[in-house]
């Protein structure tokens, strides 16, 4: 039988790879209320629109969803509300700097569960210019191209 995944992981910003080019990542504990974890257990989540700002030394998580859990009787939080993140104070100053000097956004990369805590994946972006994506765009059909070459040619076929 096989092993359940050790970290499984709720929810993934894949657009956050489309639109920016990302850098350095962190691994931060994130504050929740009750029923925000047993959405999170149920797999309920979106991390596209979501940020992160450095707010008096402190990380705050800005525009992730997390929907009210089904069976929970009341919830005053709302969905899209600011959550605060748990990072070492030496990792909080030096995403402080990098964001200031170098004109960087923080964005959620991965949000999951790592020994029954919530943690985020945190990671510093640029803005990728719209030439960028198209360039993306057209390495990724390149390779795919070239793999699905490869795969005819070793299977006997000539297209």
């Amino acid at each position: 039988m096989k092993k359940p995944d050790a970290n499984p992981v709720i929810a993934r910003n894949r657009k956050a790879a489309h639109e920016y080019h990302l850098g350095e990542t962190w691994e931060a504990g994130i504050v929740l209320q009750g029923p925000e974890v047993k959405a999170l257990r149920a797999g309920r989540a979106s991390l596209v629109g979501g940020f992160a700002m450095v707010e008096e030394r402190e990380v705050w998580l800005h525009g992730v969803h997390i929907p009210q859990y089904s069976q929970s009787r009341w919830f005053e939080g709302g969905s899209r509300r600011k959550r605060k993140l748990l990072l070492h104070r030496a990792q909080i100053d030096k995403i402080e700097r990098k964001v200031t000097e170098g004109g960087l956004t923080i964005v959620p990369v991965a949000l999951y569960f790592k020994d029954g805590h919530a943690k985020v994946e945190i990671a510093l972006a640029r803005g990728k210019k719209t030439w960028d994506k198209r360039q993306t765009l057209a390495e990724r059909e390149a390779t795919r191209e070239a793999q699905r070459a490869l795969s005819r040619r070793l299977k006997g076929r000539r297209d």
